[in-house]
This record gives structure tokens, C-alpha cells and sequence, in this order.
């Protein structure tokens, strides 16, 4: 019987999580990855063959949560997206998305990375749809990303950005 591998990917994206929560998106490397870890760094890269990999795997883990977020709440029309979407916003915790939406501005200097993250906004624009009837929906999740793009810039004024939720979920009140 073989030995049972320490190093597990589950783990390692749990470090990387928290090396962004506390050195920010440029805190994470392949070798800050391995000390947080107490591996070497050849014990993440057989996990992560680069740091392209590693950032792309941290924010699937960061994207597959949100969305498990919007999920549950089971949204069944452009508006009840909508209204899912920004509930996920509110119950995440900012700090953490903060940072990871910075990891995304790393992750976006890749043109492939770029590719993938057009297509996941064409699905959601795709979802709310392109109607007239949906135009409040659209705007709203254009505000909502807004939002998000002012939490990367370090935004942190919580009453505030409450505010603003409340703002854009007039958009959606018929």
C-alpha cells in the first residue's frame, strides 16, 4: 500500500486564499505558496506546474462559491438573477472578494484568461437576456459591477456600498 500524500490541492488553495487575504494578490507566488505550506516548491508546482495555473485554480474556487451563492437561491427569471447576484455580493464577505477580484486583475493579463472571463459575462448577459423587458436587469448587473470594480480599488466603506446595493435593486422594482 502506498503512502498517503500530504500535499493536497484542497489545502494548497486554502493557503493561496489566505495569502491573498493577507498580503493582497501580489503576495501570491509559488514559493510564498510553498512556506505557507511547509513544502518545497516543487511540491506546488506538482500541483500547479506555474503560477498562471495557481491564480486560475484560486479563482475558480473564489467563482464556483459566488455562483453556489446565486444557485441556492435558485433564480428562475432575469430578475430573480439579478436579485441572487446581488445577495451574493452582500452575504460574501468584502474584504475577501476585494482581494480576490484583485487576483483577477492578474489573472486577466493573460489573453486566454481574457477569453474565458468575456464568455462568462456573455452567459450572464445571456441569461438576463436582450430584450427591452430586461434592460433594468442588465443595467443593474452592469451597476453591480461597478460595484465590484470599486471594492478591487479598495473601497471598503461598508454603510456605503450598502447604500449602493440598495441603489441598484431599485433598478429591479417594477
Amino acid at each position: 500500500m502506498g503512502r498517503k500524500p500530504k500535499i493536497s490541492r484542497d489545502m494548497l488553495l486554502s493557503k493561496a486564499e489566505q495569502i491573498v487575504n493577507t498580503e493582497g494578490p501580489q503576495g501570491l507566488t509559488i514559493d510564498a505558496l510553498a512556506r505557507a505550506a511547509c513544502i518545497s516548491k516543487g511540491g506546488v508546482q506538482y500541483s500547479f506546474p506555474s503560477k498562471d495555473e495557481l491564480v486560475k485554480a484560486v479563482l475558480d474556487r473564489w467563482n464556483d462559491q459566488f455562483d453556489a451563492l446565486i444557485a441556492e437561491q435558485d433564480p428562475k427569471s432575469p430578475t430573480e438573477l439579478v436579485r441572487a447576484y446581488i445577495a451574493a455580493m452582500r452575504s460574501s464577505a468584502s474584504t475577501t472578494d476585494a482581494k480576490m477580484a484583485g487576483l483577477m486583475m492578474v489573472y486577466l493579463q493573460n489573453p486566454e484568461s481574457r477569453l474565458e472571463t468575456r464568455d462568462w459575462y456573455q452567459s450572464m448577459l445571456d441569461r438576463i437576456g436582450h430584450s427591452p423587458q430586461t434592460r433594468s436587469e442588465r443595467l443593474a448587473f452592469l451597476a453591480m459591477e461597478g460595484t465590484m470594480l470599486m471594492r478591487i480599488s479598495s473601497f471598503d466603506d461598508t454603510a456605503q456600498l450598502e447604500a449602493l446595493l440598495a441603489d441598484i435593486e431599485t433598478l429591479l422594482d417594477p
